[in-house]
């Protein structure tokens, strides 16, 4: 089963993401079928008896963990990161501050309630992480529920647009830079980096529309780095994975200070983008990988959390 769809914010990103997967199985002989689960009930999915399936779901009700722990409820192996690591990776906050725990470099950063921020807290954020900042809804992607604050007359509204998306805001210090991303496939010590992208959109303005549907945003794959740095920055990628427990595949978004090349790291998607301008694939393919036999290795990692014990039966 190809789970796609759902009801999230990324609703139309995972509709494109979950066609091109299920396209690709089917054209490797797997006899795929898709579910989209906000026009099927659970009950449906039980029903189909799938022997795995590939979650190509973004956002909310499919990346967060809600999904999986039904799956792991059926005893359906799925793809990507288990229900505490999806549900971490999911929340920007909680991600980071897992990473800082683990000594792994991060912007600085302060949490804002959505409902009680008042306006003299909204003006002392550019005093603490300066100009400019970055807003963002901490559980939503696909750039959706983002703002990029140049002064502080800028602030209300910024935060008054994240806050449509959410219960608290992230400010962000902003880095200028390189915007690079790394996917990561496997799970544990057996974890590995693909070949580094950089994200080259105009005016260094990654939004929605340049992310999926523009032909102006350029991506350079390997991205041009020295070995050195490119080693380092997949190192990183690969302890930033394992530190939130994830599995199976995820990407990670970087910025590369330019100042001094230092990478930060921005977050990790658990169920990246499989769309045709999705970067995953990208680097998969400069790797010698195709799209084809990309969805075929990430669909035969799929896994449980927990595994059903053999003897038991229910009473």
């Amino acid at each position: 089963g190809v789970l796609y769809g759902g009801r999230s914010a990324e609703r139309e990103v995972s509709l494109m993401s979950g066609s091109g997967v299920l396209k690709a199985l089917q054209s490797k002989g797997v006899d795929a079928h898709g579910f989209d689960p906000a026009q099927r009930s659970l009950a449906e999915l039980a029903a189909e008896k799938f022997d795995r399936v590939f979650i190509a779901l973004h956002g909310r009700y499919g990346e967060d963990g809600t999904l999986q722990g039904v799956l792991e409820q059926l005893g359906i192996p799925y793809t990507g990161s288990g229900v505490m690591a999806s549900s971490i990776g999911m929340d920007k906050v909680m991600t980071k501050r897992i990473w800082t725990n683990h000594g792994l470099p991060t912007p600085r950063f302060i949490v804002l309630d959505s409902h009680e921020a008042t306006p003299e807290e909204l003006r002392k954020v550019p005093d603490e992480l300066g100009l400019p900042v970055m807003l963002k809804a901490p559980h939503e992607g696909s750039t959706i529920g983002i703002s990029k604050v140049i002064g502080y007359s800028e602030m209300q509204e910024g935060f008054a647009h994240c806050a449509k998306y959410d219960d608290v805001v992230l400010a962000e210090e902003f880095i200028t830079g390189r915007e690079l991303t790394v996917p990561v496939l496997g799970k544990g010590r057996t974890a590995r980096a693909l070949p580094i992208v950089e994200i080259c959109a105009p005016q260094g303005n990654y939004d929605y529309q340049h992310k999926y549907f523009s032909d102006d945003t350029q991506y350079l794959c390997p991205a041009p780095l020295d070995e050195e740095l490119t080693k380092r920055i997949q190192s990183l990628a690969v302890r930033a994975f394992n530190a939130v427990g994830s599995s199976g595949w995820a990407r990670v978004d970087f910025m590369l200070r330019a100042a001094d090349n230092e990478p930060f790291l921005l977050e990790i998607n658990t169920s990246p983008g499989m769309t045709g301008h999705s970067l995953v694939p990208m680097s998969a393919k400069a790797s010698g990988v195709s799209y084809e036999d990309l969805c075929v290795e990430i669909l035969r990692s799929a896994d449980l959390d927990l595994k059903p014990t053999k003897d038991w039966q229910p009473t």
